[in-house]
C-alpha cells in the first residue's frame, strides 16, 4: 500500500466527514458537514470545495478516496443508485478528477468501513470477516481472501438489504424489498419500535417522553436504556434479535473468522450485540453459531480512514 497522504470522505446520509490519512492510519487534518438533502450538483460543489480547503491545509496529498450510500460501479466510478442520498448514476469518479485533479477513487461506504477495520481496526488479521455498519440505515462490507469483496460490478454485499421476514414493512428510500433487516433492526427501526413500546407502556421512561412530547428516537431509546428502563432494554431485545437473525445467515454464508459491528447505533454497545449473538448462536450451524460479534474499533471514523487506505492501495495498483 502506498505511503502517501490521501484524502478520504465518508459521505453519510446526514454528515460529510473528510479527513486526510498520512502514510499509516493517522488523521492529520479533518472537517465534518452537512450532507442531507443536497442535490446531486450541490453534493459535488461541497465536495469541490471540501478537497480544495484539505489540499490548502496539505499540499501533499495524492489521491482522493470517497465511500458513498450508494450501490457502486466500481470500474467505472459511477454511484449508480443511494436509498438515502439524492444520487443516481453520478459519474463521481471521473467529476473529481476534472474539478480536483486528483487521482479519485470510489466505492461503497460500508466496504471502505470494513477495510479499515480489517486494517487497523477490530477485524485486524482476519482474513475474512463480515462487517455491518448501523446507523439510518444498514450497510455491509465483506472482506473475502484478505481483499474487498465487490461482486460483478462493485455493487455488491448490500447486506442491509437481506430480508429477514418476508411479508414484513417496506424498506427505506429506493430500495423495493420488503422485511430487509434494514427495515427492522436499523437505527430508524430502533425508533420506529420505540415510539410504539411508549405508546403500550405510558408509565415506562419512554412513555413519559412520548407524554412530554419529547422524541421518541434511537437516541432516546439508547439513553432510557442505558439508564435501566425495562421498555426500553425491551426494544433492544426485540432489534437485536431481528439483528441476530440476519448475522446467523451470514455466519452460515460466509464462515468469517469475525462480525463487526459499528455505526451510530453502536453506542449502545452490548444492549444491541448481546440479543444478536444470542439469536445467531440459536440459529447458524455449528461451527458458524460461535463467530465472535464485537464492536467496531474505530467508531465512526471508520468510513473516511478506510476510503483513504482505499485511494492508496488502488494508487499503488495504477502506479
Amino acid at each position: 500500500m502506498s505511503q502517501a497522504e490521501a484524502i478520504g470522505i465518508d459521505l453519510g446520509g446526514t454528515k460529510m466527514l473528510l479527513g486526510v490519512l498520512d502514510g499509516g492510519s493517522e488523521t492529520v487534518w479533518e472537517s465534518r458537514e452537512r450532507s442531507a438533502g443536497e442535490s446531486e450538483e450541490e453534493l459535488v460543489e461541497l465536495l469541490v470545495r471540501e478537497i480544495a480547503e484539505a489540499r490548502g491545509q496539505r499540499s501533499g496529498v495524492k489521491a482522493v478516496g470517497m465511500g458513498i450510500p450508494a450501490t457502486i460501479d466500481h470500474e467505472k466510478g459511477l454511484a449508480v443508485a443511494a436509498v438515502n442520498l439524492p444520487i443516481e448514476n453520478l459519474p463521481i469518479r471521473d467529476l473529481m478528477v476534472e474539478r480536483t485533479g486528483l487521482p479519485t477513487f470510489v466505492d461503497n461506504d460500508a466496504n471502505v468501513a470494513a477495510l479499515a477495520e480489517h486494517l487497523f481496526g477490530a477485524a485486524r488479521g482476519a482474513d475474512n470477516a463480515v462487517m455491518l455498519t448501523i446507523g439510518t440505515g444498514i450497510g455491509g462490507g465483506l472482506i473475502l481472501g484478505g481483499e474487498i469483496y465487490r461482486g460483478a460490478t462493485g455493487a455488491g454485499a448490500e447486506l442491509g438489504h437481506m430480508a429477514i421476514q418476508m411479508d414484513g414493512p417496506g424498506c427505506q428510500g429506493n430500495c423495493p424489498n420488503r422485511g430487509c433487516v434494514e427495515a427492522l433492526a436499523s437505527g430508524t427501526a430502533l425508533g420506529r419500535e420505540g415510539q410504539a413500546a411508549a405508546e403500550s407502556n405510558p408509565d415506562s421512561a419512554l412513555g413519559k417522553l412520548l407524554a412530554e412530547e419529547k422524541p421518541v428516537d434511537g437516541k432516546a431509546v439508547t439513553e432510557a436504556a442505558q439508564d435501566g428502563d425495562e421498555t426500553a432494554i425491551g426494544v433492544f431485545d426485540l432489534v437485536g434479535g431481528r439483528l441476530g437473525v440476519a448475522l446467523a445467515s451470514f455466519a452460515n454464508i460466509f464462515e468469517p473468522e469475525v462480525i463487526v459491528v459499528g455505526g451510530g447505533v453502536m453506542a449502545a454497545g452490548e444492549l444491541l450485540l448481546a440479543p444478536a449473538r444470542r439469536e445467531l448462536e440459536a440459529r447458524a450451524l455449528r461451527p458458524m453459531n460461535r463467530t465472535p460479534v464485537i464492536a467496531a474499533e474505530l467508531g465512526e471514523d471508520a468510513g473516511m480512514i478506510g476510503a483513504a487506505a482505499m485511494a492508496r492501495i488502488e494508487l499503488e495498483r495504477e502506479g
